[in-house]
């Protein structure tokens, strides 16, 4: 069973200054735990209810599982439903990446639902590297990783001094603004980065001067703005269709 320290532990990391003093973050719901059996993460252990671990015990024989109850999930749980398995996880050592391929960088995005949502979005687009400025939300905030589907093991995220990153990257800097060249006209380059802003603030001036290309979404009716996530994944889809 699920000892009191445990479950002390498991609150805790609900916070992000807990998670950088263990060096853990949570990964909850029965898709986001399973998700770890195909991931090269590192994980501590695994508290499931008995019916989770009946019914999933072979992918989870490499994991140190300990049986507790749905109370004690619920009550360690971030999530309003779904807590039928929490897993404990080692945040990995993200090495700055190399500026090549296609990747996404975000400027103060700072909603984990919104970052979650991006990552799920790149993982579809096959994109393997998030550069993120130190303010974007944190990663490894429970919100995000329910948001990313089980995409986290698949997606890294470095937050870093992202104006410098653009500045060195010698790629192309798709920037997305509301006045541009429109995306549906916009002729690619099959590696590059996509660089994306907050929904409040758009992309910062000590980013925005690192941008070779100004693009936008064309709107046809009057909503006032597009949520981050989905725009994301609108300019992609019109990129990776250039090169597909």
């Amino acid at each position: 069973m699920i000892s009191k320290n445990q479950l002390k532990l498991l609150r805790a990391l609900g916070q992000k200054k807990q998670r950088k003093a263990h060096g853990l973050f949570l990964v909850q719901g029965e898709k986001n735990v399973l998700e770890l059996a195909n991931s090269d993460l590192n994980v501590e252990h695994v508290f499931a209810t008995e019916e989770f671990l009946a019914e999933h015990g072979t992918e989870l024989a490499n994991f140190e599982c300990i049986e507790a109850s749905l109370d004690d999930l619920t009550k360690a749980s971030t999530l309003v439903s779904n807590n039928a398995a929490i897993a404990v996880v080692q945040i990995p050592q993200v090495e700055k990446p190399k500026a090549q391929g296609l990747m996404i960088a975000l400027d103060g995005v700072s909603d984990p639902g919104n970052l979650g949502t991006i990552i799920r979005v790149a993982d579809w687009y096959g994109i393997k590297h998030i550069v993120a400025s130190t303010d974007c939300a944190d990663p490894y905030n429970p919100k995000t990783i329910s948001a990313t589907m089980g995409s986290f093991g698949r997606v890294t995220v470095s937050q870093l001094d992202l104006p410098n990153y653009l500045e060195n990257a010698n790629l192309p800097v798709y920037g997305a603004f509301l006045e541009g060249e429109s995306v549906h006209k916009t002729e690619f380059a099959a590696e590059g980065i996509l660089l994306m802003g907050s929904e409040s603030h758009g992309i910062r001036e000590q980013a925005a001067k690192f941008v070779t290309d100004k693009i936008t979404i064309p709107a046809f009716g009057g909503a006032e703005s597009l949520n981050v996530a989905m725009a994301t994944g609108i300019i992609l889809d019109n990129l990776r269709r250039q090169h597909s």
